[in-house]
């Protein structure tokens, strides 16, 4: 047992994922998906955070390779670096946060390169004995090191690919009751991407509409001791567009809608009828991670149906003024029998020559909590391109040349 619950890591974690098990309005028991590693899925970045969680198909930024790799030709930008820090269940805990670290760097006109840290600290424990005597403090963590690469397939389309290192330690080796050692678990995963952006008029007015895809998190499963039940990552298919409308020289509107599903498989469900005889529904999950993915499509123990249950989507607004201020709101949506997570979120921006900040807030509905509410996360963006400009400016002028 720990002085400070270890529960308290998983419940963290299972907020992250939405994963409760209780009963819904008609009596049926929740089935949400479980995965491995579910920091993976924790937007990185407050400009989408403030947008309802969606970005796979928004304006390319520094934080593109968590949402769509393909996007990082397309950027104004030929350099860009973002830094975003999350407060993590501010209002139980304060040591539990969430950063990340992400840049990329253009080749040329048609390629592009990107690297990425996520790191995820989930504060100290006290591990104890069965009497309650101290045996030692620990503060798990758990990381991610991504590469990606995007090319340029025509003037409109790109595609996309990313590596990922997983490390994931939330015990340091304890081992209780003469259960077996634990060890980190580590995982190696990659994602497929593509974008699609078209330059268009709307009622006169300049326009553009994007697509975009990815596939993120498709590797190896995950486990933490050796006789533990290996655990599949938090693969991902997430489909969305975006529309950007130009009202007039300092005015433009953004709108985004993402749909996600995973691509893990579905718990089965066992069903007892009146003479006390039980029904298994549902297929096993105990299968290889491609037939897992494929199986996810139609393995729902009830059905069509559940499998639409399965969906969830975000839906964002943003309003840019001079390319300089903008305000945010979005909101999530997740079956109430998959985890029931529902929110809204707000956001605002300051973009100046050299840096850009972005700030992001999350408000839950239905009456479920979440472990950013009433917290404020933020991202730093340094544009080195504006820095260069800036200094072209400010470089004194020599006599004669």
């Amino acid at each position: 047992m720990f002085k400070k619950s270890i529960s308290l890591i998983f419940t963290g974690l299972i907020f992250i994922s939405g994963l409760f098990s209780q009963k819904n309005q008609i009596g049926q028991e929740l089935n949400a998906i479980t995965t491995g590693v579910p920091f993976l899925l924790i937007s990185p970045d407050a400009r989408s955070g403030g947008m309802g969680d969606a970005g796979v198909a928004t304006s390319p930024d520094a934080n593109s390779i968590h949402w769509n790799t393909a996007k990082y030709i397309f950027a104004d930008e030929d350099f860009a670096v973002n830094i975003s820090y999350i407060p993590w269940l501010r209002k139980l805990v304060g040591d539990i946060n969430f950063s990340n670290i992400s840049a990329y760097k253009k080749i040329d006109d048609n390629q592009a390169f990107a690297l990425s840290l996520m790191y995820f600290s989930l504060g100290n424990i006290t591990f104890t004995d069965i009497t309650g005597s101290k045996i030692k403090d620990y503060r798990p963590n758990e990381f991610s090191i991504d590469a990606g690469y995007s090319l340029k397939l025509t003037n409109n389309l790109s595609g996309g690919v990313a590596l990922r290192y997983i490390h994931s330690n939330l015990t340091g080796g304890f081992a209780q009751n003469g259960s077996s050692p634990t060890h980190p678990g580590q995982a190696v995963a990659g994602d497929i991407s593509a974008f699609y952006t078209k330059a268009l008029s709307i009622d006169g007015r300049a326009s553009n509409l994007s697509l975009g895809m990815n596939i993120p998190n498709l590797g190896s499963k995950i486990s933490y001791s050796d006789d533990a039940y290996q655990e599949f990552l938090p693969a991902n298919f997430r489909l969305g567009t975006a529309l950007e409308v130009e009202i007039d020289n300092y005015n433009k509107i953004t709108a985004t809608v993402d749909f996600n599903k995973l691509l893990v498989p579905s718990p089965p469900i066992t069903v007892t009828d009146a003479d006390g005889n039980e029904t298994i529904l549902g297929k096993s999950q105990e299968v290889s991670v491609p037939k897992g993915v494929f199986q996810s499509f139609s393995d729902a123990p009830y059905g069509f149906k559940e499998e639409l249950h399965e969906i969830m989507y975000s839906a964002g607004i943003e309003y840019m003024y001079a390319n300089q201020f903008a305000l945010r709101g979005g909101y999530f949506n997740e079956h109430s029998t998959k985890g029931n997570r529902k929110y809204f979120t707000f956001g605002v921006g300051l973009k100046l020559n050299v840096f850009a900040l972005d700030f992001a807030y999350l408000v839950p509905t239905a009456g479920r909590q979440n472990p950013l509410a009433g917290t404020l996360r933020f991202t730093l963006g340094f544009n080195f391109k504006g820095l260069k400009e800036q200094n072209e400016k400010v470089k004194p002028k020599v006599p004669g040349m």
